[in-house]
């Protein structure tokens, strides 16, 4: 290694937005409500850097209100960004505190960028002889890359990676980092507001870079160039200079590199500890004391950035969920040990051992020894996603870690159905614990082999949302999360999706063995895991009674599907066709002219220039007119063109998704349609469905309705019955919040929302009018939802302080059902989560934020969140008490949909009278509330009908 000095200069806030952003679908909310992931992610950032380089010279550079020299030359510069996130804003004193603690300088100058600070401080230690690395994501440094000036750019997944010279000139296609900056002048910048030359994209700047070598000489040989580019070049000449200008970083910032004060100091501990604890930060202060530890601070042998890291893929099988970037390779960085890709393990860095066994006799004692454990994890390997397809390619099984087997499956139907039947004394014995991740998915898949999975379950994937409900639940996350542990890539085995792609039957075995040995492994060590976060955060008897159970009552369900009319959507898609031309027709009439409705360009300057309807028209971040529903929902009651176009948008959504698609999401064996209810995403409990989404028919509208005309009984023999929960929230919030007057209403059978009206206008209930009624209606279900003056005055004919007044009256006829909203908010304020009458925890991050609009929106989840996750624990539990009755007295009826407060029966006619029974008996008695639970049943040839 060389002995030239090395000093690393820090973007501060890249490294801090990049950390923020890293945890912004699991923000690190601690105790005191305080969004500590900015902290957390920068100084995740920081540390791998010590450890990694062990720098001799160290310094972190901030922005100090802004560029004034570019904003001079150019007022738009950077006008379009977004207002700094607030987690971010909180967490910069902060950081400036754990530095100082640590004997970092903190490199800022008032009115100068943090590009331009590390851009002086480089070229000056430069020319004292040492070796300079810019720690920053940003690609606007490679200009001031040299022989002895680097970028240090950590990486998607982990990891940092070195430029020096040869990787600016490949990656900008340049001869010297010196021209990124007339590629950027070019090209302009997005995110600064850089406009750069009009039309000219990355491709083309790089070919005039080739061509003309800087801005200066393509604006001296524009007769080169041909047509439109050639004018559009000519005439933004000036703009193309001003653009080089704002993108070229400074090198005269009145800051001084003095080594002496860079030089990598031992840190204040105590004092570090001090605030690490205070924003507690339990494994951040042990990773900051490893870091900093006698045995880690002898210098690296290499520059480790030197390595890209690698990228990790889902699994196959996984639950459905958003993605989440992760600036140090995982999602929770302070509930693990420290995560990043420099100290991940693998299957090739980790001891273990998976083996496969062979047909036959090793098969037989191979079950011999499974049926003597009383906890195993099991895994299936599928040749596809959809359970109702897949075949079984083979099963993995763990019961100790870093330790499992892989049973290949023959793809002969006849011999894997033989090969399932030795291993079904496992399956069916109730004694041994069953563990694995979205087991429903395996439940399901084994059900065509006719094979019932029995014992007890522990699904991974449900128990980690139930722990932390707002954070990704698959498995690659999970297993770097709490493990350090990357798994195999399912693309290392099949490849990239594309007619290329094999199928896990084309795999060799050996690799088959390892990946699907590692998920079963992998899932057995998650499982001890969250049995202790469970008992934790007090949602085990949530995890035993409610998730698992209905585990399996979904997976019945999903099996069943539902009958599909085809022939009656298809008819309903040719009225739809003329429904859809008859409003074009008008749309087109009332515009003057023909355009193309669903463009919301075209839409907008027909409606906003060209019929000008509004004086000042909302337009869009891009500069477009804003045609979103919400805006021409407001203007519809005043133009019928825009209700028309509200219409169309509404039948042609209706025709797309549903009314041509179900047809096409027939089973071809079963025949019915089959949905999947996914447990894991809604964080307030409630079931979300999807393939197709059955919970999202809309039935405010005539032609909305008739798609529920599809569904239909699988027979003669058999007829549709729907039990619905009357105004379940409302009882809910009258019980919780203990309103005596709303409680005797419900206790007397009376029309919650007449008797309402009957209070907040002071009216006999008899005299109560229509229009009462309907606003009464719109503030009951309205005050869930935190609804305000402007939003009642929306919903109703209502004006602004009309509406004020009535929400004020019913706040007054309520007085115990404000306190009550009040207390939820109070609480979520203390604890950082409310729950639901089951114990299940929302967790809201922005309860104490100092942004009104983030923290009301907040407040309103604290309201809402336990009245619609209790109605959610309540539908549940009557679900698997239903099920477990069918199932005890083997009726031939089945339950086939759950639509929030709705379920959907296929009733056999001779059953009907008991099944009524039943059904309203269990959902009826589901939870003892104050306040009694109704349900409305109904019958029908269709699901309409039977609503």
């Amino acid at each position: 290694m060389s002995d030239q000095k090395r000093l690393f200069l820090v973007d501060a806030y890249a490294l801090i937005f990049r950390g923020y952003y890293a945890f912004i679908k699991n923000p690190r909310i601690n105790s005191k409500g305080e969004d500590t992931s900015a902290i957390m992610g920068f100084m995740n950032s920081l540390l791998d850097v010590i450890k990694r380089e062990r720098p001799d010279h160290l310094a972190v550079c901030f922005d100090k209100g802004g560029s004034a020299d570019r904003v001079e030359m150019y007022e738009a510069y950077k006008a379009n960004r977004d207002e700094t996130p607030e987690g971010i804003k909180t967490a910069v004193p902060y950081i400036y505190e754990i530095l100082k603690a640590m004997h970092i300088p903190i490199m800022v100058k008032e009115g100068y960028e943090a590009d331009d600070v590390i851009g002086t401080l480089s070229r000056q230690a430069e020319k004292e002889g040492y070796k300079t690395y810019m720690v920053t994501p940003d690609k606007d440094f490679a200009q001031l890359v040299t022989d002895n000036i680097f970028m240090y750019r950590p990486v998607f997944g982990g990891g940092y990676e070195t430029w020096g010279i040869p990787e600016v000139q490949k990656k900008f296609e340049v001869e010297s980092p010196m021209q990124v900056i007339d590629f950027l002048g070019m090209m302009g910048d997005a995110s600064d507001n850089i406009p750069g030359l009009p039309g000219v994209g990355e491709k083309t700047a790089k070919k005039f870079i080739n061509q003309f070598g800087s801005m200066e000489g393509l604006l001296a040989n524009t007769d080169q160039l041909k047509g439109k580019m050639k004018e559009k070049v000519e005439a933004n000449g000036e703009l193309g200079l001003l653009s080089k200008k704002l993108a070229t970083i400074m090198l005269d910032v009145p800051v001084e590199f003095n080594a002496k004060d860079f030089e990598l100091d031992h840190p204040d501990i105590e004092k570090v500890k001090e605030i690490f604890q205070n924003l507690e930060f339990r494994r951040l202060t042990d990773n900051f004391l490893k870091t900093f530890s006698a045995e880690a601070t002898a210098p690296p042998t290499e520059t480790t950035a030197q390595k890209e890291a690698p990228k990790a893929t889902p699994k196959t099988k996984s639950s459905a969920g958003a993605g989440q970037f992760s600036l140090f390779g995982g999602d929770d960085a302070d509930t693990t040990e420290t995560v990043s890709e420099y100290t991940r393990k693998t299957a090739e860095t980790t001891s273990h051992f998976y083996q496969s066994i062979a047909p036959g006799m090793a098969t037989k004692l191979f079950v011999n020894n499974l049926l003597n454990q009383s906890s195993v994890c099991f895994d299936t390997e599928t040749t596809g996603l959809n359970p109702l397809t897949a075949e079984l390619v083979g099963i993995a099984f763990s019961w100790e870690a870093g330790k499992g087997f892989y049973v290949p499956f023959p793809e002969e139907k006849e011999q894997a159905q033989e090969l399932i039947e030795v291993l079904r004394p496992f399956f069916e014995n109730e004694h041994i614990e069953k563990i694995g991740q979205n087991l429903k998915y395996d439940i399901k898949v084994l059900a065509k082999y006719n094979i019932e999975v029995k014992g007890k379950l522990f699904d991974t994937m449900l128990a980690h949302y139930l722990i932390n409900p707002d954070m990704r639940h698959n498995m690659d996350v999970l297993a770097e999360t709490y493990l350090n542990y990357t798994p195999i890539s399912i693309t290392e085995l099949i490849g990239k999706k594309g007619k290329n792609q094999l199928s896990m039957r084309e795999v060799p075995l050996d690799k088959q063995t390892e990946y699907a040995v590692e998920d079963a492994d992998i899932t057995l060590q998650l499982k001890e895991h969250f049995e202790k976060e469970l008992g934790e955060a007090n949602t085990q008897k949530l995890f035993d009674e409610i998730e698992v159970p209905l585990l399996r009552v979904l997976a019945a369900m999903e099996l069943e599907g539902i009958n599909l009319d085809k022939a009656f959507l298809n008819s309903l898609s040719e009225e739809l066709n003329n429904d859809i031309a008859t409003l074009e027709k008008k749309i087109y009439d009332a515009a003057g002219e023909e355009f193309n409705i669903a463009s919301p360009k075209q839409l907008g300057v027909i409606l906003f220039e060209k019929m000008k309807l509004v004086d000042k028209p909302k337009k869009t971040k891009t500069g477009q007119y804003s045609t979103s529903e919400d805006v021409l929902s407001y203007l519809a009651k005043d133009h019928e063109i825009i209700q028309n176009i509200l219409d169309f948008r509404g039948l042609s959504k209706l025709k797309s998704t549903y009314v041509d698609a179900l047809p096409l999401q027939v089973d071809e064996v079963t025949g019915h349609v089959h949905t999947d209810y996914m447990q894991t995403v809604a964080a307030t409990g409630r079931l979300s469905s999807n393939n197709p989404n059955l919970q999202n028919i809309p039935i405010r509208t005539e032609r909305g309705r008739q798609v529920r005309k599809a569904f239909v009984p699988r027979d003669e023999d058999h007829t549709l019955l729907a039990a619905d929960y009357s105004q379940i929230e409302l009882r809910i919030i009258a019980a919780l919040s203990q309103e005596e007057t709303m409680i005797e209403a419900f206790k007397n059978g009376e029309d919650i929302h007449a008797s309402t009206a009957s209070k907040v206008f002071n009216v006999p209930i008899s005299e109560v009018t229509r229009e009462q009624r309907s606003n009464a209606k719109t503030v009951n279900f309205g005050i869930i939802y935190g609804v305000s003056a402007f939003g009642l005055s929306n919903q109703t004919n209502l004006s602004r302080s009309e509406s004020k007044e009535l929400i004020d009256t019913y706040y007054a006829t309520y007085p115990k059902l404000r306190a009550y909203m009040s207390e939820q908010v109070d609480f979520a304020r203390d604890n950082g989560y409310v729950q639901t009458v089951l114990g299940r925890r929302r967790y809201l991050k922005d309860i104490n934020s100092r942004n009104a609009v983030v923290r009301g929106a907040a407040e309103r989840n604290a309201v809402n969140a336990p009245i619609q996750g209790s109605a959610a624990d309540i539908i549940k539990i009557a679900m698997i008490n239903i099920h477990e009755k069918l199932q005890a007295s083997d009726y031939k009826s089945k339950m086939l949909l759950q639509v929030h407060d709705e379920l959907v029966f296929d009733v056999y006619k001779p059953e009907l009278d008991a099944m009524k029974t039943l059904i309203k008996t269990e959902m009826e008695n589901a939870y003892k509330l104050e306040v009694p639970l109704d349900v409305d049943l109904d019958i029908g040839d269709n699901w309409l009908e039977a609503h």
